[in-house]
């Protein structure tokens, strides 16, 4: 089951931390999150799952960014989530999405317990200009059945900025596991 935004309001403060808040954000049954002005690009062309990939961060300025077609931006939501009990889900709002604008490429799919910033994988059809406090994507949550356990991650748990990728760190526990 989905949660409505009447219970997604409800459920504020307990199961659901959204902060800030802003009531004009509640959708039927979503809440809009929107984008902070810092944005990380790769800065090597080819990216290494097994390293550290260099990144540097750039502001979105108040007269907006154009972002070009080819290049993966990372941004992250301003809003800071915490979600008990639930499992949160991230989509990008309609709007944008029809601007040839998507704002996750797979990582849709939050965990139960995850507390931070969400990261925004941001890549563009054509040319087009961004601009920081935009409603850019929206948070929604399920019902969870049975048992689970809460997500932990040495990686992206309670995180207060852009992340960029930390799958390096898989590996290195694959090999700590093998010695």
């Amino acid at each position: 089951m989905i949660l409505s935004g009447k219970e997604i309001k409800k459920r504020l403060n307990t199961d659901i931390i959204l902060d800030p808040f802003n009531e004009n954000q509640i959708g039927p049954n979503s809440y809009n999150l929107r984008l902070h002005n810092r944005l990380l690009v790769y800065k090597e062309p080819v990216l290494d799952m097994k390293k550290k990939n260099a990144a540097e961060e750039i502001e979105i300025p108040q007269e907006g960014l154009t972002l070009k077609p080819g290049t993966l931006y990372l941004g992250r939501t301003a809003e800071y989530t915490k979600t008990n009990n639930l499992v949160p889900m991230l989509e990008g709002r309609s709007s944008i999405g029809r601007l040839g604008l998507f704002v996750h490429i797979t990582a849709g799919f939050g965990d139960v317990g995850f507390a931070g910033y969400w990261t925004l994988e941001i890549f563009c059809v054509q040319p087009i200009k961004i601009y920081p406090n935009v409603e850019i994507c929206q948070i929604y949550y399920h019902t969870i059945e049975g048992a689970f356990d809460l997500y932990k991650s040495n990686k992206y748990q309670n995180n207060t900025s852009v992340q960029a990728s930390m799958l390096y760190k898989d590996f290195e526990t694959e090999k700590s596991n093998t010695l």
